[in-house]
């Protein structure tokens, strides 16, 4: 079974996560350890960024 690519690359999400203050569960138990807050104020951060980027 192939692994689905993620829109979000590895490195954008690691600087979210960090940004965001939750960067350490992940460190310590994965993409899954974290809320699903915390993984939706993650795509709320990066639709930001990505319409920011939109709008230049």
């Amino acid at each position: 079974m192939g692994r689905r690519r993620g829109v979000m690359s590895d490195q954008l999400k690691e600087e979210l996560a960090k940004e965001l203050g939750f960067y350490d569960v992940v460190q310590k138990e994965g993409w899954g350890g974290i809320k699903a807050r915390d993984a939706g104020n993650m795509v709320k951060r990066a639709i930001e960024m990505a319409e920011r980027q939109l709008g230049q």
